[in-house]
């Protein structure tokens, strides 16, 4: 099975501090003033100092104790919402590594709507998962728990914190949609795709969502479909090129690691302390660890003396300056410039695939256009991790983004305006004369949005001088480029083609 080795970044978090969050009401007419304010939270905020990178982890934590605020399904007057394309990244899980000689985390893995995080929704959501046989699940699928079952975590578990944080994120987009009437009360199959890897922590991230979002759904509708690439890359996975552009990233990795002298005095001072070797402590990836203790609420590890160690706890400071490590690296990432040719071929048959059923839905909804029997495929749902949401923010021109939190989301929207006549449109264009011709269909535009916050004209195909004042959205046509042709002129290439297979040529 593909998956991209793992990169030492992948276990960064967010580069800014997550601003207070509050429900937003958008007023009549007033979207494009508040889509401006909105559009710069999702980005780093330039600070006099370097940032607290203790303070910035509780960010990456994504802990569900606040009102979420969410830019989705805002949108002109009498736009109509065409479609509607997600992917997110699990929730909260347990660490995937231990600390050598340290007592794993005390973590309870099975749900409880009595513990704290819970939801409204968490006790249906556990008897609705027990109904799961009713559903279409691809043979790769079958054996996955629906729910995370052990009352102490396996390694790399979806926790409780990671259940509510989708059923949150689903019950945000359903509250987002519900007047636009996206998917009918009857919908039929054919109109939600879903999709996730083979790790319980997706699949049952995604159910979460999708539970959120349609809740009580009827399971003979639902089909679970697997991905065997943490890229969704499916049968085109193949692709010389960018393993040669990964490769290049972890010596740059490497390279900058090694330089860091008080990251490496640090990891012999933790080592000291577990009487471990340094080597073998940087091996088990002690930052993973780390975060799970920060973000529980738990103390760091401590172990007594004797058994070659000194004894004692690991400290805030050794995390901060590992952490602070990361943060360096996330800035010499986008310099070298590498990652982001390898996101292009990573992301590149995802964004196709999306660009693909966008542009059919556009047209089954073309004036005169006789709708098809049991509709279109307007909601599609992906489930995957961070090393898929971060190429693809990359891949996107949203290199500035921050890194990946837990239950993290890119959603793309697709709306269509209302119709026009030529006489209407000589008007907008400062004429006064009016005819009296044929209706003109509404033009197809598209919207992107991280975690929330609409980040279109940040995007590579939509710069802000691209944001005209009488059509606050960016056209579809300019998505379609991007993704057939203009994507890939950063490798230097005209096709997916070319570009995977020209360097082994």
């Amino acid at each position: 099975l593909f998956s991209p080795p793992k990169l030492v970044f992948m276990n960064l978090i967010p580069t800014s501090p997550m601003l207070d969050e509050q429900t937003v009401q958008a007023a009549d007419g007033g979207f494009r003033g508040l889509q401006a304010k909105s559009r710069k939270r999702v980005f780093p905020v330039h600070h006099n100092q370097e940032p607290d990178p203790v303070f910035e982890a509780y960010s990456y934590c994504n802990t569900p104790n606040h009102t979420e605020q969410a830019w989705e399904g805002h949108s002109p007057v009498d736009y109509k919402l065409l479609s509607v394309h997600v992917m997110i990244r699990h929730g909260d899980r347990y660490p995937l590594y231990a600390i050598p000689k340290t007592r794993r985390p005390s973590i309870d893995c099975t749900l409880s709507a009595s513990r704290q995080p819970s939801h409204p929704l968490l006790t249906s959501f556990i008897n609705h998962m027990g109904q799961g046989a009713r559903g279409h699940w691809e043979a790769q699928l079958g054996s996955i728990s629906r729910l995370p079952n052990h009352s102490v975590c396996e390694m790399g578990e979806l926790t409780q914190t990671g259940v509510v944080q989708h059923l949150r994120n689903g019950q945000l987009l359903q509250r987002a949609y519900k007047h636009h009437s996206l998917l009918p009360s009857d919908w039929s199959p054919r109109q939600v795709w879903m999709e996730t890897t083979g790790k319980s922590r997706t699949l049952q991230s995604g159910m979460a969502f999708l539970y959120g979002f349609l809740p009580d759904f009827d399971w003979t509708k639902v089909t679970v479909r697997h991905q065997w690439s943490t890229l969704f890359c499916g049968s085109a996975c193949e692709c010389p090129a960018r393993s040669k552009y990964l490769e290049e990233e972890q010596r740059r990795q490497y390279r900058l690691r090694v330089a860091d002298s008080n990251l490496e005095r640090t990891y012999i001072n933790m080592a000291r302390t577990l009487g471990v070797l340094t080597r073998q402590l940087r091996a088990a990836n002690p930052i993973d660890s780390l975060l799970c203790h920060l973000c529980h609420g738990l103390s760091f590890p401590c172990v007594s003396s004797g058994d070659g160690g000194t004894g004692g706890c690991l400290t805030m400071a050794q995390f901060a300056v590992i952490r602070q490590q990361q943060l360096d690296d996330e800035v010499d990432r986008r310099r070298f410039g590498a990652y982001r040719k390898y996101a292009i071929l990573a992301m590149y048959p995802y964004l196709n695939r999306t660009a693909n059923k966008m542009e059919r839905v556009a047209r089954a909804n073309e004036e005169g256009r006789q709708p098809r029997l049991g509709g279109e495929e307007v909601f599609t749902f992906s489930s995957g991790h961070d090393v898929t949401i971060a190429p693809l923010l990359s891949a996107l021109g949203l290199e500035e983004a921050k890194f990946p939190r837990f239950a993290a989301r890119i959603v793309f929207e697709m709306w269509k305006s209302p119709p026009t006549t030529q006489g209407q449109a000589k008007n907008k264009a400062g004429k006064s004369e009016r005819s009296k011709s044929d209706r003109k269909d509404g033009e197809v535009f598209i919207r992107v949005l991280y975690n929330g916050e609409d980040v279109t004209f940040h995007t590579a195909f939509c710069h802000p001088s691209d944001h005209h004042t009488n059509q606050p959205l960016c056209p579809l046509k300019n998505f379609l480029t991007f993704v057939r042709k203009d994507i890939f002129s950063i490798v230097n290439a005209t096709s997916y083609k070319e570009a995977c297979y020209k360097l082994s040529g």
